[in-house]
């Protein structure tokens, strides 16, 4: 049974890769024709073939993507990003669109809310892998019915989370599925999980060969929606003073028919208000054509009418304009900001034979809606509504003007039907903060291994062997001749490169220790630093330049809480530390990897949102040995977690390389800002402000700017532990100071590395810089320090005769 069902699936591929290999021509001659007709098609095409702005970069980690296919998929995606935002405001969200009306919406809408909007990739693997590997998901959602059995695949290939959420498979689009039976069942049970409108949706997937156990019905998103608070734009504002009208009707995504038989919604509207007019002098009809391409066609349609109307987009409201009339709103975007001004609310694609469109928003609004019968695109909900009696439904466009006449007239029914759609609506709500946790539970379960997915790969993969070949052989020859201190060591490093929170683990965990009674000090490398002096050892409470420490060593320095020993050589700066300050014991800073000295802990810092370096080691990836390392750890700390994740994807991987390791999580949390010049602290600031930094994770500190509500207006990231020139920092003032900022946000790293002639620039250029000063939360605190407590006292005679014996030698 297997063994045929792998043969199927091959040869599912295989036809999926003809079926692409011959559509090339025809997705050129469509592409062509979609630039030529309109401009911003062509200006970001390369993002359809996998390539991304530049504002992108560098991407952080452990990102979601949500795929939102136009207009109404966007609309559903905010409320999901702004839930997800305040749950877990760390992670990197990306959104990607489809339609360049759904572009339009999401720029608008959603920019404050993600790290970046971009067109999906098309269907082909070198665009989805491009990508994947570039903003390096750990979740990848779905929104309602978009099934592409290339980027599911790649997904899961990655080792990332894939979700369908708010699915939903229309009256239309089912019969053409089912035919296809064959060749989307494989695919349909790729995902973790489909989160379901209703249970006709659930049955259809099921009936398409979906997972049983995989899909699960939670509700519509669109019942989440809330009514716009955005406000009418100025023309339409100023319209609304000079004509001062008494009914205002809106005639919302009015659609073309399907055929020549079909009705054209437009036609059927300004019928109906010219039918209207003479019995409603005061009436106002909002026309909102659902396609920006039909808005020249809809002006051509009034003027053939003799209708009085303006355009949304003239400048100057005509002097001889009056009532009746007709506002053609030909803009994107600005319709849900109209619904609270309507009395009657038309939903087009209800007429023509296109399955209606949604009539939450204005449901939301309280608006009287009327519908024609086609809304098979929204069956659960526009049964609901029928239920209920919360929408005013006719058979034909004949009788449009006498079902809207009527709710103009008696406005009893008018207020009625409104406050039955606006109860229902609100009845349903609830969807929004089921599907977050979905998600954030799947992000949990994903462990994506991205890096292999950059095209070079191949090239790198025998680097990558002899990378973690070389490091092994050299970690066992170290360990074997390793050298102790009669000092206990603890040691607290990383099995990738670059920031996972070593040093704030460090700085917190002396503090710590110092609090409760222990003398520690602390030995480290000093990467970086200018001085050329063996070993330099700083007493706890002095200060020393940055140039003899380095950044990360300074930060120690400032901070006071335990001696400091710099210096290549640990072993001999230990003993140097241990002659002169007699501490009791030893805080090993990115010690993981420097088994030459014997340690009595090691403490093993796991990035949640790149835990394991994309899964190779480097070139391949960013590990720095093989995962098989890991089983030498004592204990592990997952850094950067938030409070309500359990991160269950994580801890099944460590225990798999490490049974008895105790994992503890740690998140990094705001303790106040410094102001450089005056090295004060200040504990809020606000405004608009600029931010850079040089770390080896640049997102991570955006992503703190976002969750302290400081969204920097623009930033700029620096190579790690990048030593800043005057140059520099005039430039950063100035950019500062071009984007509306008086204040440039940094890192306690990065103002180390600030040249000594900063606040003169920062005086001249009128610009304040402040960095942060972070601290550590750990849970379950107390049981790490235990442990620590434990393996210095349990090894602490050893140490001393294992050192005696060095000296004897």
């Amino acid at each position: 049974m297997n063994g045929s069902r792998q043969i199927k699936s091959a040869l599912i591929k295989i036809l999926y890769w003809a079926i692409r290999i011959a559509a090339v021509p025809l997705l050129v001659f469509y592409f062509v024709y979609r630039a030529a007709r309109d401009h911003r098609y062509a200006s970001c095409f390369s993002e359809r073939l996998g390539g991304e702005p530049m504002s992108f970069h560098p991407t952080a980690p452990g990102s979601i993507w949500l795929h939102a296919v136009s207009v109404g998929e966007v609309v559903s995606a905010a409320g999901l990003l702004r839930e997800i935002r305040q749950r877990s405001p760390s992670i990197p969200l990306y959104v990607s669109v489809t339609t360049v009306a759904g572009r339009a919406i999401a720029e608008e809408r959603l920019s404050a809310l993600v790290d970046g909007i971009f067109y999906a990739p098309i269907d082909y693997a070198f665009a989805v892998r491009r990508v994947l590997a570039r903003i390096r998901p750990s979740l990848v959602v779905i929104l309602e019915t978009e099934i592409w059995p290339v980027l599911y695949r790649e997904i899961k290939r990655a080792g990332g989370s894939l979700l369908v959420v708010n699915g939903r498979i229309s009256d239309r689009a089912f019969p053409r599925y089912r035919r296809w039976r064959f060749f989307f069942e494989d695919v349909l049970r790729l995902p973790d999980a489909i989160l379901a409108q209703s249970d006709r949706d659930r049955a259809r997937y099921l009936e398409l060969g979906a997972a049983p156990d995989a899909v699960h019905v939670i509700g519509n998103l669109k019942y989440d929606a809330e009514p716009s608070s955005a406000p009418s734009p100025r023309v339409i504002a100023d319209l609304m003073e000079k004509l001062h009208p008494q009914t205002i009707w809106i005639a919302a995504s009015t659609m073309a028919g399907v055929d020549r038989e079909d009705i054209d919604e437009d036609d059927a509207v300004l019928r109906a208000f010219q039918e209207l007019a003479p019995s409603h002098p005061r009436l106002l009809l909002i026309l909102v054509p659902r396609k920006p391409e039909r808005f020249d066609e809809a002006e051509q349609k009034l003027r053939d009418a003799r209708v009085p109307y303006i355009r949304r987009s003239q400048e100057t409201i005509p002097p001889d304009l009056a009532l009746p009339c007709v506002l053609l709103l030909d803009s994107i975007g600005e319709l849900a900001s109209l619904f609270p001004v309507a009395d009657v609310v038309f939903m087009g694609g209800t007429l023509a034979r296109r399955g209606g469109h949604n009539v939450l928003e204005p449901a939301a609004c309280r608006k009287a809606i009327v519908t024609g019968p086609h809304l098979e695109n929204f069956a659960a909900i526009a049964a609901e509504f029928r239920e209920q009696r919360a929408v005013l439904e006719i058979a034909s466009v004949q009788e449009l003007a006498g079902a809207v006449g009527s709710l103009i007239d008696n406005r009893e029914l008018r207020e009625d039907l409104g406050a039955r759609a606006a109860a229902l609506a609100a009845s349903k709500r609830g969807t929004t903060r089921k599907a977050v946790s979905e998600i954030l539970h799947s992000q949990d379960l994903a462990v994506p291994h991205w890096n292999q997915l950059t095209p070079a790969r191949f090239l790198l993969w025998p680097l990558a062997r002899v990378w973690g070949a070389v490091s092994s052989f050299e970690q066992r020859r170290k360990l074997a001749h390793a050298r102790r201190l009669s000092t206990p060591v603890v040691s607290v490093g990383g099995i990738s490169m670059g920031g996972a929170g070593k040093t704030p683990m460090v700085d917190h965990l002396a503090e710590r220790l110092s609090e409760t009674g222990y003398h520690p000090a602390i030995l480290t490398r000093g990467y970086r630093r200018r001085s050329i002096e063996t070993s330099i050892l700083v007493e706890a409470g002095e200060l020393a330049p940055v140039s003899f420490t380095g950044d990360e060593a300074q930060i120690f320095v400032q901070s006071g809480y335990a001696h400091a020993g710099i210096g290549r050589n640990r072993f001999v700066t230990g003993r140097l530390l241990e002659e002169r300050y007699r501490p009791d014991i030893f805080l090993l800073d990115d010690g993981f990897q420097h088994t030459k000295l014997r340690r009595d802990l090691d403490l093993v810092v796991i990035d949640a949102l790149n835990p394991f370096g994309g899964g190779a080691v480097f070139p391949l990836g960013n590990l720095r040995e093989p995962l098989s390392a890991l089983s030498r750890a004592g204990a592990f700390i997952i850094m950067r977690t938030a409070p309500e994740r359990e991160y269950v994807g994580i801890v099944r991987q460590l225990r798999a390389l490490n049974p008895d390791a105790p994992i503890f999580r740690a998140r990094l949390h705001y303790r106040y800002w410094v102001d450089y010049r005056s090295r004060q602290p200040h504990h809020a600031l606000s405004g608009p402000v600029a931010a850079f930094c040089g770390l080896a994770n640049p997102a991570s500190f955006w992503g703190t700017l976002r969750s302290l509500g400081l969204p920097p207006v623009y930033h700029w990231a620096f190579d790690d532990h990048h030593h800043y020139t005057c140059t520099q920092v005039e430039r950063l003032a100035a950019q500062a100071k071009i984007h509306g900022s008086n204040v440039m946000l940094t890192t306690e790293k990065d103002a180390m590395n600030l040249p000594e002639s900063t606040a003169a620039v920062l005086d001249h250029a009128g610009v304040q810089v402040y960095w942060l000063k972070i601290g550590v939360r750990v849970e379950k605190e107390d049981q790490l320090l235990q442990l620590m407590a434990k393996a210095s006292e349990w090894n602490k005679s050893s140490a001393r005769s294992h050192s005696a014996l060095e000296d004897s030698r």
